[in-house]
């Protein structure tokens, strides 16, 4: 977020703002939800901006902003500014706690050289006491000091409770955040980001311990048509479905993810392109033998398919090529039919 877009958000010409994006929102029938409102803001707000620049090319190409394009906006241009907001909260907070567990700490140890220090002065003088008053005078004094120590101690113990209590809940909150940040919304696989991250770890294991990697990149046949026919939302129904086939057959340490749209990838760390091209075939003939209905209507809606290319990592390749190679198979795949598994070296050999 541009500091210029806080500013109006945050000042005088707030409302001005607001109801510029709303009205932007109507003109283009987009609902009001919180995740559209927030993009619409910094739209309106900052149309130079990225997420601005982007809006505007999807209007101007005519793009249809449907609820799951919003959630890939939101994924590509909100979630770095969201994350280190929240970090930055939770890092303010574990601040606080730190500094009033060092603050009980300190009041903790003046009591206690306090309390050394009248436990040394009664010591010194202890042999001079030779009436009952003086040493009831003592022991009082002795008293009082022991339990301000054990009043010091529970409080001090109590406060380091109830930070590690803070600082286990700032942990699991700063996890969903990340959690959030590397996941894509619609389908609950890791997002792009989170892809692209995956795929530099698998590569640069594969590099090191000298073991198979091959990349998969799957994507729905016809997907627009059957937007065009029954509707966006149905739509993100259908990429819902085929995100769950996918999902259950990527158990680590294979990894799906979301690619964009109605595409999406897989990582085979450590299978070849035989293992990697059975897992894909078990996706291809799940997801097109399923008859799908319409959820509000219950109307069938026929069935899907989708088409995959994958491509094996070869020694010394870049992860930019391997993703080209396996982009160049799924477009093979779809000029040649669809519905089927291209693979990168069958087609560089029949070629």
């Amino acid at each position: 977020m541009s500091g210029d877009v806080e500013t109006a958000i945050r000042g005088p010409q707030a409302y001005s703002l607001a109801r510029r994006a709303l009205a932007a929102m109507e003109g283009q029938q987009i609902w009001p939800t919180p995740l559209n409102f927030e993009l619409w803001i910094h739209y309106v707000g900052n149309p130079d901006g990225a997420l601005g620049r982007e809006i505007k090319r999807l209007l101007e190409a005519g793009e249809a902003i449907t609820e799951s394009l919003s959630e890939e906006l939101a994924a590509q241009f909100l979630p770095k500014a969201r994350l280190n907001e929240q970090i930055r909260d939770a890092g303010d907070k574990l601040n606080d706690e730190l500094n009033a567990v060092s603050s009980a700490v300190s009041a903790a140890q003046k009591a206690s050289a306090a309390y050394g220090q009248a436990l040394a002065q009664a010591n010194g003088e202890l042999s001079g006491v030779d009436d009952p008053a003086s040493l009831k005078k003592m022991v009082d004094t002795l008293s009082g000091a022991t339990r301000a120590q054990q009043q010091e101690n529970a409080a001090l113990e109590k406060k380091l409770a109830e930070s590690t209590a803070e600082v286990s809940r700032l942990r699991e909150h700063l996890e969903q955040v990340r959690r959030d940040a590397t996941t894509d919304a619609l389908t609950n696989l890791a997002n792009r980001k989170s892809f692209d991250e995956e795929a530099e770890r698998a590569l640069a294991d594969a590099k090191k311990d000298g073991q198979s990697l091959t990349l998969a990149v799957l994507d729905i046949d016809h997907f627009k048509n059957f937007n065009d026919t029954w509707g966006h939302q149905t739509g993100d129904q259908v990429i819902r479905f085929v995100a769950s086939v996918i999902g259950r057959t990527a158990a680590p340490p294979r990894f799906a993810a979301r690619y964009g749209g109605e595409e999406f990838a897989m990582i085979f760390p450590g299978e070849n392109a035989a293992q990697a091209r059975a897992a894909l075939e078990e996706i291809r003939v799940e997801i097109s033998s399923r008859m799908l209905k319409r959820r509000s209507t219950n109307e069938d809606l026929g069935t899907i398919s989708i088409s995959s290319g994958l491509a094996q990592w070869t020694k010394g390749e870049s992860l930019d090529a391997l993703i080209e190679r396996a982009d160049a198979a799924l477009y093979y795949a779809k000029r040649n039919g669809r519905n089927q598994v291209a693979d990168s070296d069958t087609i560089a050999d029949a070629a």
